[in-house]
């Protein structure tokens, strides 16, 4: 192999080692075996913890599937009134955390909420209504919050299908109905598989909303062994076995992306609904949308208002402080990494600069609490290196680098760095290879094509990514909650707080400034995907 060619893909090395090390440090705990734990773990957690998370595969990828291409499917294809407005609108449900809609949903349909309340007024003391605390819960949320995954690739797969294929499968006497089940839905089964592959991705990696509902999850035994039991090695054999499952999901997801094809063609005329069907379509999207969105933020609203006075005093604005100042760092260090990975790509395309990528990407698909496990670990371990290093220089020995902002953003840069990257990747793709060489031919050297050409001309790339990366890291709760220093609270941690010790009122004010913080990305990625 060409040294020159290579060095490219060895240049990557530093951004692959930030999943790299994770991985082998998560899956390197098997060779501390605890079998007294284990038997433990095997007789009262993983059994409740297998079966939880089954079911709630089962149940999301269905409940995801159900709502994303039958919404997708009346806004791509369908003619009802308002349809344009839900094309957009039916996204907005990803700026709402799980958590946050946990916290509503519990805290309105708890046994003490204000729902089973007027109800017991109304039909007597005995009168209750199924526990919101469990699975079934737990499905309903997910379900709501990451349909929109489903949605937008099924919505895609539908307008490429255009009207010919609709058109063959009439003249062979199949009614639309029959043509949906038997040509469209098969033909876009790559793009919505795909899409309930990301939803059960982010479903496994959840820790806060299986923690509102008290449901035992790999995420919350993984939670328990490190931050209870004080058990780093048994929290890192069990997110591996997390890893494993994310991996397969991975590997299926690509998968289906590869079987992608651009089928059909012609310009898609929209079938008109008539009668029932034209008052149903518009029912149906305003049903979803209000559980998905219109009530929770509603709810929000009116608790905020109640507790404002009273809850907000000099300490919000250290948890708005730390959640702005850790988003901007987050989105300034995953946008310049995300900048050299797709630079990197394009000056030296090889198969080794390829699997670089690849695995730089692979961070997004695996859990925070792996990341923050396989992260501190190391970490921790290099802190205790460098305490003789610090008594040989007359300095007290103390931890430098354990609990810092560092390892922070180090696990989000991770975590997100293929949503830096892909905006960057195609913003790169307008930048034509003769307007490279020229600016060569006038002298310049890499770096300066990188800072004179790429950087002014990867404005929106860089832009759009920051923006959405600064969103995620403001949602994102497992890595703050797990490697944050002490007393460092953000908007997140401050939620996760209230919620857990069943103050959903208060919760409400840190969950409407995180909401509010999601909305602007989300419209521009409804603008995008209509483009």
């Amino acid at each position: 192999m060409n040294p020159v060619a290579s060095r490219p893909a060895w240049s990557l090395l530093p951004v692959a080692l930030l999943t790299v090390v994770p991985l082998a440090v998560v899956l390197a705990s098997w060779l501390q075996p605890e079998p007294e734990v284990w038997q433990h773990l095997r007789e009262f957690v993983l059994p409740a913890v297998l079966k939880n998370t089954l079911w709630m595969a089962c149940g999301v990828a269905l409940l995801a599937a159900v709502l994303g291409i039958s919404l997708a499917w009346l806004t791509a294809v369908c003619d009802f009134p308002g349809r344009r407005f839900f094309a957009w609108a039916l996204v907005l449900p990803l700026a709402l955390p799980g958590y946050v809609l946990a916290s509503v949903m519990v805290g309105l349909l708890d046994f003490s909420g204000p729902l089973q309340t007027a109800a017991r007024a109304a039909f007597g003391p005995g009168f209750t209504l199924p526990s919101v605390r469990s699975v079934g819960g737990a499905i309903l949320v997910f379900g709501l919050v990451l349909y929109p995954y489903v949605y937008l690739l099924a919505r895609q797969a539908f307008l490429t299908q255009g009207q010919r294929s609709l058109e063959a499968a009439q003249t062979l006497g199949l009614s639309r109905t029959r043509a949906f089940f038997r040509v469209a839905l098969p033909m876009s089964r790559p793009w919505w598989a795909a899409g309930i592959s990301l939803a059960l991705m982010e479903m496994l990696a959840d820790f806060g909303t299986v923690a509102i509902f008290n449901v035992d999850t790999f995420t919350t035994a993984i939670y328990k062994a490190w931050l209870s039991l004080f058990n780093l090695t048994v929290a890192s054999q069990l997110a591996s076995l997390l890893a494993l499952a994310v991996l397969l999901l991975v590997w299926f997801e690509q998968h289906e992306r590869s079987q992608r094809r651009y089928a059909g063609g012609g310009d898609l005329q929209r079938i008109r609904l008539r009668g029932g069907l034209r008052a149903l379509a518009p029912a149906w999207c305003t049903l979803v949308l209000l559980l998905a969105f219109v009530v929770p933020v509603a709810q929000l609203l009116a608790w905020t208002v109640g507790v404002v006075r009273s809850d907000w005093d000099a300490r919000y604005w250290g948890f708005i402080g730390h959640s702005l100042m850790l988003s901007a760092l987050a989105a300034l260090l995953v946008v310049a990494c995300g900048l050299w990975v797709a630079y990197a790509q394009r000056q030296h395309p090889g198969r080794l600069t390829q699997w670089g990528v690849r695995v730089s990407m692979l961070g997004y698909a695996l859990p925070g609490m792996l990341l923050s496990v396989g992260l501190f670990l190391p970490i921790a371990w290099l802190d205790i290196q460098l305490q003789p290093v610090w008594s040989a220089l007359g300095v007290q020995p103390a931890p430098v680098l354990k609990g810092t902002l560092a390892v922070m953003l180090l696990a989000l840069a991770a975590r997100f760095l293929a949503v830096g990257f892909e905006p960057m990747q195609a913003a790169m793709q307008r930048i034509t290879p003769s307007q490279e060489q020229a600016a060569r031919s006038l002298g310049l050297g890499r770096w300066q094509v990188l800072r004179r050409l790429f950087v002014p001309m990867l404005r929106s790339g860089w832009l759009g990514a920051s923006l959405l990366v600064f969103v995620e890291v403001m949602k994102e709760m497992p890595i703050t909650l797990m490697t944050r220093p002490f007393g460092w609270d953000t908007l997140a941690v401050r939620v996760f707080e209230m919620s857990s010790e069943g103050m959903w009122e208060r919760a409400a004010l840190p969950s409407l400034c995180i909401v509010a913080a999601g909305l602007l990305p989300v419209l521009l990625l409804v603008r995008a995907s209509e483009k």
